[in-house]
């Protein structure tokens, strides 16, 4: 086999089994907390499952560009192999965690961590190898490969993650070990380093800074959703506060710092590429918008749609992926065939054709009722899904064009980080307009729906439940109504309790709110997709197919660049 074909299908399942592992806990976490004896409503739990869905999420964030920098300096493929191994240890230490409760719930984090960074290891090389391997003719057609690993494999882990939860929780994680294995010896045994290793420092300072401002930035973003005393979420909390300025202080410091340092982690000058800071920019809002749509359409499936249309909540996360299925494969669809596409169509055109087509299917969620039609809805989603696809390969494949040879392994670091922010910061972001909704509708909604049932004394137990905990219990795909009055003594009449229990009543109550809530949310993803559209028109309008034209980089050294 030759060596780029080699190099294709290693990176490839790098990818897809680094981005299936970011959405497979998800759906799984019911499964999880059962398995371990962890009661997800009792005092203490929500750190734990908010820090199970977001520590890999985050570690990605903030270790993707330093690894780019080192692969730089090591070797790419040595970098990526050893990604493989610790993804595997990494797994398989999941896999076999002991004890109970608490105890259980840390380990499992800890081995996240794990994993994550044998996942950055293999994500921040990928595009990199692609492009060291295949020339310009053939690269649109790998990256359009990896790419559509990537942006799918978010998906494919929420099934993954629905179906193998229902077997045995630990099975989410056995799943990477017999694939981490092959991909080890596969890419031990097989991938070769094509490029030269850049002789270089590693910059200290930078890495520092860069990674401190990341994790206190994004620290402060997730506890901005959990509750704060009296308030529905932290965003008044002083903690909170400090850590969203410390963290943007730190990352504005950043660019400083590599323009003092003789050995930058990442040459600030490529950002004078228009091309690439485009681009860069256009994958951070557009991963923003696609994960925030994944998670709000997540969210709309297990707590309403699917228990009014007569699913148990113990099977609503399984169904929510497999009616999401529709997405993936929309994207993976017409992410290859952009490939064939941006051989006669410039990349301006591409990327901004397919964010705003992403952008027109967010605005047209707004039209969606609580009990939607589902054909409706899939028509909507295959048409974000084909916005996506066309938009994705081009901006990647002219984003690893711009750059040095050399500096391939840094600029696969910042593409993949700037995905993992977008996924990681959405979660902030649109979980904010949800529970701020929330907060303001739910509690006059939930007292006249028990007012209407004769049973407005379990209202203050009702309104005692923060909206963070309602949302997290829906995307644990939970019965709130037997928490609430498993926690009370008051007698109810047992016909009025098996209506309450049952799966039309706590839906119907709450989803006026969670709608009005849930279209801001849509608005404001298609507003931001719209903004990344009109950026990307400013870009140089280029080809990923013809002769590569070397063109300064602002150093003097030589970056490819397509001609127009």
């Amino acid at each position: 086999m030759e060596a780029k074909w080699i190099a294709l299908s290693n990176t490839t399942i790098g990818q897809l089994m680094a981005t299936i592992n970011t959405s497979i806990i998800i759906v799984a976490l019911p499964a999880i907390f059962k398995g371990i004896h962890l009661n997800p409503f009792q005092s203490g739990s929500f750190p734990y499952l908010l820090w199970l869905i977001m520590s890999y999420m985050i570690v990605l964030s903030v270790t993707l560009v330093s690894i780019g920098k080192l692969s730089d300096i090591f070797g790419r493929v040595r970098i990526f192999n050893l990604g493989f191994l610790i993804f595997t240890i990494g797994s398989i230490l999941l896999y076999l965690a002991p004890g109970t409760g608490y105890t259980i719930a840390l380990e499992l984090i800890v081995f996240r961590v794990v994993q994550a960074i044998g996942g950055a290891f293999l994500m921040a090389n990928t595009f990199a190898i692609i492009t060291d391997n295949f020339n310009s003719e053939e690269r649109g057609f790998a990256i359009s490969i990896n790419s559509v690993a990537a942006v799918s494999g978010v998906s494919i882990g929420v099934v993954l993650g629905g179906v193998l939860a229902t077997i045995y929780w630990r099975d989410i994680f056995l799943l990477s070990v017999p694939i981490g294995i092959f991909g080890t010896a596969w890419s031990y045994l097989k991938l070769k380093d094509v490029r030269e290793k850049a002789a270089r420092k590693i910059d200290i300072a930078g890495n520092i800074t860069f990674a401190l401002g990341l994790i206190i930035l994004l620290l402060g973003i997730t506890y901005g959703i959990t509750p704060y005393k009296n308030n529905p979420m932290g965003w008044t909390n002083p903690l909170v506060l400090a850590a969203l300025v410390s963290g943007a202080a730190l990352l504005m410091a950043f660019p400083f710092i590599e323009g003092k340092v003789s050995a930058p982690m990442f040459d600030m000058h490529l950002f004078h590429n228009r091309n690439f800071s485009i681009s860069i920019f256009s994958l951070l809002i557009s991963s923003l918008g696609m994960m925030g749509l994944m998670y709000m359409l997540t969210l709309l499936f297990q707590g309403i749609w699917l228990p009014i249309h007569g699913y148990r909540y113990s099977v609503t996360p399984l169904w929510a992926g497999i009616y999401m299925l529709p997405l993936p494969i929309s994207m993976g669809i017409f992410g290859v065939m952009s490939a064939n596409l941006s051989k006669r169509i410039n990349s301006r055109m591409l990327t901004t054709l397919g964010l705003f087509i992403s952008a027109g299917a967010l605005f047209s969620l707004v039209l969606l009722s609580y009990n939607f039609s589902y054909i409706f809805l899939a028509v909507i989603i295959i048409i974000f899904g084909i916005g996506y696809g066309i938009f994705n390969v081009p901006n990647v494949n002219v984003a690893m064009s711009s750059v040095p040879a050399n500096e391939r392994g840094s600029a696969s670091g910042i593409l993949n980080t700037m995905r993992n922010i977008g996924y990681t910061a959405s979660i902030g972001i649109f979980f904010s307009i949800l529970i701020l909704g929330l907060s303001i509708s739910y509690p006059p909604a939930i007292g006249a729906g028990l007012a209407s049932e004769h049973i407005s004394s379990l209202g203050p137990a009702f309104k005692n439940i923060p909206p963070t905990q309602i949302l997290f219990s829906t995307f644990l795909g939970l019965n709130t109504v037997k928490y609430v009055i498993a926690t009370t003594a008051i007698s109810i009449p047992h016909s009025t309790l098996l209506i309450i229990t049952g799966h039309l009543w706590f839906p119907n109550i709450i989803a006026p709110a969670f709608m009005s809530s849930m279209h801001d949310v849509f608005l404001l993803g298609g507003g931001i997709t719209v903004i990344a559209g009109i950026a990307s028109l400013f870009r140089k309008p280029v080809y990923t197919e013809g002769k590569e034209n070397k063109s300064s980089d602002g150093h003097g050294r030589k970056t490819s660049d397509y001609k127009n």
